[in-house]
Formats: C-alpha cells, sequence, structure tokens
C-alpha cells in the first residue's frame, strides 16, 4: 500500500521589496538610468527649469531639482508604490500618451534599490512633504519648508546589491552615459532652461529657447553655417530635421538622434533612411550629426515595447521610413550643391605640360569665379582652347623617346589629387621616395621599401609611450594660443587625459564648460592646425578598446600626428626616419597593426619581369 503524502504549494507571491528589485534590473540598469526617470519625471510636471547634480558618475549621488507643479502629501507617499500612476487609468490610454513616463515603475525601482529622499511642496499648499526611503522602506514622512516644485535625491544606488554596483563602470564612464540621457532630453525639450553640475563643477548651463539655438549651444555648432534645416507635413506625420553638412562628419557615432513626439528613441531602420542619404557624401566610417523630430498621432504608434522606453513601433513603419529619408534628401539636395560638369568639345584637349608662365605651375587659375566660390574653380586659359597640331605630335613625340626615359613619370599625384613636378623628388641614392608614401632603399639582399606614414606612427608610438611612462616632454609655447570648442562627451575625456597630454607636451587650459585654449604643443609638434588634430586623437582614443590609458593615448596621438601620404621629405629626413624606425624595439609593424616595412628580394625581382 502507497502512501500518498500531501505535498505544500509551491508557487508564491513575490514580496513587495523583491518584486520592485527584480523590476529594477530591468528600468534601473546604471545611474544613467535613474538619471533619466527622474529628469523624465521633472518634464511631466511641467517644469521650465531643470537641474541636475551628480557625483563620482552617479553611484554615490544624485539630485535633480525642478520648479514643477509638485505633489501633495499623499501624492508624496503614493509615488513611490509600485505601478501607481496619474498617467493612465484604462487600456485605451496607453495608446494615447503622450506624456514621458506613465507605467509607474521608475520611482519604485529606484527606491528597492538605494537611499532617497523627496522634498515636494504645490503652489497652492504653504509647507512642503520630505518623505526618506530605503530599500523600499518608508523611514520618515514629515512636513517641511520647501520651494515650489520637487526635489529627488538619490544616495548609494545598488548599496543592498553588491553584486550589481560591481558591474558599473569607471566614474568616468557612468558620467558619459549621464551626460547622453542628458542632452537627449535637453534637445527634445529646448523651451526648457537645464543645468547640470558633475563634481561641483558646472558641466551645461543651457537657456530655454528655440531648437537650432539648443543645437548651438549644446555642439557649438552654428546652425546656419554647418546644419541644414528642414521641415515637411504630411498626412501621417510632421518631420523637423536638422542635418549636419557632409564636412561634418565624424568618425565616432553619437551624435545622432530620433525623436517621436519629444521621446528619444532608437531605431536603426529610420537611422539607414536618413545615412543612406550621405552614400558617397561622407567615408564609410565616419557618422554624419542629425537631430530629426517626428511629431506623430499617438494612435500609430506603441511605446509599451520596451522597459526603458527607447523603442516604439509603428502602425506603418514604411511609410515614416520614406518620408523621414525626403526629409533628410531634400535638406542636402538643397544645400549641398556639387561642381556642375561641362564637357568639352571633341577638339579640346588637355595639355601634358604645364605652361612656363602658370604661377601655380598646376593648369589652374589662382582666380576664381566669386559668384560660385568654394564649388567651382576657373579653368586655365590653356585648358580652354583647342588643341594645336602641335600638341599632337608633342604627344606622339613622348611616345617615340629613348627606352631609358620611357616609364618614369613626368608627374606624380598624391592622395590629395594635385600634380607635383616630378624634378621635385630627391635624386637616386641609397633610397628614394616614391610618390610621397613609400621610401624604397637599397639592401645587399634587393630593395627595402618602407611605408612612411606607417613607419613615423612606429617612432612617435614608442617616443609617447616611453614619455607618459618618465613623465618627461618638452613644450613648445605658441604665441598665439589656439582655442577650440568640444561636444560634451569630448570635453568629458579630455579632461580625463590632460594630465597625460601635459607629460607629452601639450599645454591646455579650460576657458569654459566645453571650451579649452591650446597654448603649448609637443616640441616636434609641426601640425599647424591643433585644434583639429586634438579633435580627431579623441575620436581615436575612443574608438581603441585597449585596457592600457597610456597605450591607447600614444596610439591615437601617433596616428594623427604622423607624416601623411604626399608628403615631400628631404634626404635627411629619410635617413633620420628609417634610423629612428630601426632604433624601435618592434620596427616591423605600426601601433594600428600595419606592416611597416617590406623586403624584395632580388630573385622575387627578377620572378616580376619573367
Amino acid at each position: 500500500m502507497v502512501n500518498l503524502r500531501l505535498v505544500s504549494d509551491i508557487i508564491k507571491l513575490l514580496p513587495d521589496h523583491v518584486a520592485n528589485q527584480i523590476a529594477a534590473g530591468e528600468v534601473i540598469q546604471r545611474p544613467a538610468s535613474a538619471v533619466k526617470e527622474l529628469l523624465e519625471n521633472a518634464i511631466d510636471a511641467g517644469s521650465t527649469v531643470i537641474s541636475l547634480t551628480i557625483k563620482d558618475g552617479g553611484k554615490t549621488f544624485i539630485q535633480v531639482m525642478d520648479n514643477g507643479k509638485g505633489m501633495s502629501p499623499t501624492d508624496a507617499r503614493m509615488c513611490w508604490e509600485r505601478h501607481a500612476t496619474s498617467k493612465i487609468a484604462i487600456t485605451e490610454d496607453i495608446y494615447a500618451v503622450r506624456t514621458m513616463g506613465f507605467r509607474g515603475e521608475a520611482l519604485a525601482s529606484i527606491a528597492s534599490v538605494a537611499q532617497v529622499e523627496l522634498t515636494t511642496k504645490r503652489v497652492e499648499d504653504k509647507v512642503g512633504t520630505r518623505i526618506v526611503i530605503e530599500a523600499s522602506t518608508v523611514l520618515a514622512q514629515e512636513t517641511i519648508a520647501a520651494a515650489e516644485g520637487t526635489v529627488i535625491t538619490v544616495k548609494n544606488l545598488f548599496f543592498n546589491i553588491p553584486a550589481r554596483r560591481n558591474f558599473l563602470k569607471s566614474n568616468p564612464v557612468e558620467t558619459r552615459h549621464i551626460i547622453d540621457e542628458f542632452l537627449r532630453l535637453a534637445l527634445a525639450h529646448p523651451q526648457i532652461t537645464w543645468t547640470m553640475v558633475n563634481n561641483e563643477n558646472e558641466t551645461f548651463s543651457l537657456k530655454a529657447g528655440t531648437t537650432a539655438q539648443r543645437i548651438e549651444q549644446v555642439f557649438a555648432y552654428k546652425t546656419s553655417d554647418q546644419v541644414l534645416f528642414t521641415e515637411e507635413t504630411t498626412s501621417i506625420a510632421t518631420i523637423r530635421g536638422y542635418f549636419g553638412k557632409p564636412e561634418m562628419a565624424k568618425k565616432t557615432r553619437g551624435e545622432q538622434y530620433l525623436f517621436v513626439n519629444n521621446r528619444f528613441i532608437k531605431d536603426a531602420y529610420l537611422n539607414h533612411a536618413i545615412v543612406s542619404c550621405y552614400e558617397q557624401l561622407i567615408q564609410k566610417e565616419q557618422y554624419p550629426f542629425y537631430a530629426v523630430y517626428i511629431e506623430i498621432n499617438p494612435a500609430h504608434i506603441d511605446v509599451n515595447v520596451h522597459p526603458t522606453k527607447t523603442e516604439i513601433k509603428f502602425d506603418d513603419e514604411r511609410s515614416v521610413y520614406q518620408i523621414v529619408k525626403a526629409v533628410a534628401k531634400k535638406a542636402i539636395g538643397e544645400h549641398f550643391y556639387i561642381p556642375s560638369y561641362n564637357p568639352m568639345g571633341e577638339d579640346h584637349f588637355l595639355q601634358l605640360q604645364p605652361q612656363a608662365n602658370n604661377p601655380v605651375q598646376l593648369g589652374i587659375s589662382p582666380q576664381s569665379d566669386n559668384s560660385n566660390a568654394g564649388f567651382k574653380t576657373s579653368r586655365s586659359d590653356s585648358f580652354n582652347k583647342p588643341a594645336a597640331k602641335q600638341d599632337w605630335q608633342e604627344l606622339f613625340a613622348i611616345l617615340n623617346k629613348p627606352s631609358d626615359t620611357v616609364g618614369k613619370p613626368m608627374y606624380k599625384q598624391s592622395e590629395t589629387a594635385s600634380l607635383i613636378p616630378e624634378t621635385t623628388l630627391p635624386a637616386w641614392g641609397k633610397h628614394l621616395q616614391i610618390h610621397g608614401c613609400f621610401i624604397m632603399a637599397i639592401i645587399k639582399s634587393g630593395v627595402l621599401l618602407i611605408d612612411q606614414h606607417a613607419a613615423h606612427q612606429r617612432i612617435l608610438y614608442e617616443k609617447y609611450v616611453d614619455q607618459l611612462s618618465k613623465n618627461d616632454a618638452s613644450s613648445q609655447q605658441k604665441l598665439f594660443p589656439k582655442s577650440i570648442q568640444l561636444s560634451a562627451n569630448d570635453t568629458l575625456l579630455l579632461q580625463t587625459l590632460l594630465p597625460s597630454l601635459k607629460h607629452l607636451g601639450f599645454d591646455i587650459d579650460a576657458l569654459g564648460p566645453q571650451t579649452f585654449a591650446i597654448n603649448g604643443v609637443p616640441a616636434e609638434f609641426t601640425q599647424t592646425n591643433e585644434a583639429e588634430l586634438l579633435t580627431q586623437m579623441l575620436a581615436e582614443y575612443q574608438q581603441d578598446n585597449s585596457t592600457n590609458p597610456n597605450e591607447k593615448l600614444a596610439r591615437a596621438l601617433a596616428q594623427k600626428a604622423a607624416i601623411g601620404y604626399g608628403k615631400l621629405l628631404t634626404d635627411i629626413e629619410i635617413t633620420e626616419l628609417i634610423d629612428n624606425l630601426f632604433a624601435c624595439a618592434e620596427p616591423n609593424m605600426a601601433p594600428s597593426g600595419k606592416p611597416c616595412l617590406t623586403t624584395l628580394s632580388i630573385d622575387h625581382l627578377f620572378g616580376l619581369l619573367k
């Protein structure tokens, strides 16, 4: 006989604090997530002034102050309950939401993993309310004198979940994520005055204004010169687009913003619609700036498809794609002109020899048509006249020259497509520079071919690594300091790298929240545009996945400071480059992984001519 034992029920309701912590894992992934939720609540409260203060990348301190409508004592207590919201009451309200938050999970999730303090007061109330919560437990609730609006302070995020806290990145990385969230909301709501303080230093002070003014405040772009604007209204949606000119494209992704009903979203499909319009105008590894604002009936979208509300669904995604692409094409097409090409007649012939009386020696007149400055360059008279008989005879004379002259190019074309007379090349000897790109040196076993750009990268890289380890470098002070304005993320990165850059010979001072003065550069530095090189170096640094900061900085600076292709070198410079390369610990490979040199043996050369 089998004894049947009663099995107890094993499915139970989770305690509230455990459920809140699980929800926090979806909503509050890092300090930036908490900042986003608090700022969105401030926007929904009708605030016109919002201030954000953080410390240690938001890990130890986050505070958001606003001048919104505030809350009553009951609401101040209820807002910390899970799924408590004033935004929706019935199911249909979900599909008509125009506010930033609506599900009532954010504050409850934050309170479950942090120490929180709320102070709030409505305009009609004489006193405010203060509530202190720790790990979902209300420790205190009292009346207090307060200004109209709300102040929420979050301390020690994930203090009760050490494992989650250990997964957070360094303070600069977490700060960059917070800045990203801050700027997304600031760009979506230019009518609000925003300020941000990081470790007691003011990072942003953005006054209320238009969208164009906000873009200029954040990115230091002159919207009339560098950003193209177009607006289009259709039966489906109204779209306002701000598109950076192709020459403003960067190698780092980040300055690309899509907003739907003032809510920032990530949508690869719509991003493709915009970026495809820049094809053949920018390089493949570059990313254009854009800020596109889509106003659409909430009934045609679903914003409740992701816990952080950064993804939405359109009921007619293909139509929205076509509209966005048309707006981007219109902006670029109206403002980005391509030079016109007027083909010559059959009796016109482009002369091979430069004119002796042409001071430029390039066959291009130094004078240009002022009506099309920057887009068209007038040709010299020799380019426009019909080919004379002696011109054709000259061509055949070249073909009939002795064999020792055949194959020697009369011109060398550099990477910038400028024609350089061959007579400027170094004479034959132990080495020869080829087309301003390679150095060929004769060795016993054959020929040594050196990539001058990769070789100089290796030389500079090892030099910079040595300087960073010894903290020793000489600086060349500039007579007139150059100012540079950076984006928010570049500003934060530069502030982090300033001590290391000083060891390399840079002398850089902060002039404002995003403005710096370059007072000095390394002694051997020959670049004329230090500001541009510094910006490019920061972009290379961010793309480098190495974990050693000194090597990353040395590699990024070496890649941008090395001599470029098309640079003609003297015999002395070539000899010095070769000597310095073979004095390196690793002369065969550039820090980027590209080979610096190769050897062509005599047998290999004979094999090429079989």
